[in-house]
């Protein structure tokens, strides 16, 4: 990605990564902001501006470093070197906000969020697992920052603990040479191709996603894979069916012997639905009233009864198609 502008604030500027930063991108305008949580020039701008937007970069420096317990895959949510992407996946959960979360948002401070980790694991009785990819999709950032690969290479220093992130993306090329001591955890998520070009624009086709699981297990990394989000559209069991079949044949056997399955199906909101009709006034509708319900403030999920007989059907794929691999939980 080559950005159209940079908004910054002027603190990130003293930390090495906004120096780096600074250097990479000196030819285009840099224009600073008070807080990368409020950017009124672009929170005021119409929906239709959303895929305009995605051409931004905001760097800054990350304030907030809770962690919050998980019980999926990780122990731990951890906020870590960015927010936001710079695809466009028209449910993407991160699109909380009208115009907030539309853009990647870099964290300079990498030290010490990475540090605070380390730490937490080396006070710890157990190994905790840490999700750092919740908020954004950390390979994709990599190929602007280096974060991921720093951070793996630093945390392999550390023997306490487990880093997981998910992704979207194949670029793993810088990964694959790093020391890593098996305890880093690339989750790929993957779709049928027709639900990848219809509603992840701007990510990795499904061959390429796969060609990097496998490359990451013959790497020795930890890895794992994600049919996410489920997306019930009318064909919508045939382009899974087909789907299970490409990763039959496609897996490596050191990943099918290795890699637990998730399995969540997507929820929309209100939110999502408004940008994406002014953002992609071509594209298909993700809304379905008749397929969908309420599911808390704004939100929608596919109705109880659907979503049962999906499930039942996904793990009759699974386990016809994939024998042996385990499906970690559906949600």
């Amino acid at each position: 990605m080559f950005p159209d502008k940079i908004y910054y604030e002027p603190e990130s500027l003293e930390y090495e990564l906004g120096q780096r930063l600074k250097e990479k991108y000196s030819t285009i305008p840099w224009i600073p902001i008070k807080s990368h949580n409020k950017i009124d020039e672009l929170r005021t701008r119409p929906n239709s501006d959303f895929p305009a937007m995605k051409h931004h970069l905001i760097i800054g420096v990350r304030k907030t470093h809770n962690f919050v317990p998980n019980h999926k895959v990780s122990d731990f949510l951890v906020p870590y070197t960015s927010s936001g992407c710079t695809a466009m996946c028209h449910y993407c959960y991160l699109v909380c906000n009208y115009n907030k979360c539309a853009y990647l948002r870099l964290f300079v401070n990498r030290e010490q969020m990475l540090k605070k980790i380390m730490d937490h694991g080396a006070r710890s009785e157990k190994n905790y697992t840490y999700e750092i990819g919740s908020n954004s999709d950390l390979v994709l950032e990599n190929t602007i920052t280096g974060n991921l690969a720093w951070t793996i290479e630093n945390f392999s220093k550390s023997n306490y603990g487990f880093l997981t992130f998910p992704t979207k993306f194949n670029k793993v090329e810088p990964l694959l040479g790093i020391s890593h001591g098996g305890r880093v955890i690339m989750r790929m998520s993957v779709n049928p191709q027709s639900i990848i070009t219809r509603f992840e624009p701007g990510t990795s086709g499904l061959d390429a996603r796969i060609t990097a699981l496998n490359s990451m297990c013959d790497a020795g990394y930890r890895v794992g894979l994600l049919i996410a989000p489920i997306i019930m559209t009318e064909d919508w069991k045939d382009l899974y069916s087909q789907l299970i079949d490409t990763l039959s044949d496609r897996l490596s056997k050191k990943v099918r012997e290795q890699a637990p399955i998730e399995i969540i199906f997507m929820t929309y909101s209100y939110v999502q639905n408004a940008i994406n009709t002014e953002a992609f006034p071509q594209a298909e509708r993700l809304y379905d009233k008749e397929l969908m319900t309420g599911r808390g403030r704004g939100k929608y999920c596919y109705r109880d009864d659907l979503r049962s007989s999906g499930e039942q059907f996904l793990r009759q794929q699974i386990e016809e198609k994939l024998r042996g691999m385990t499906i970690l939980y559906v949600v």
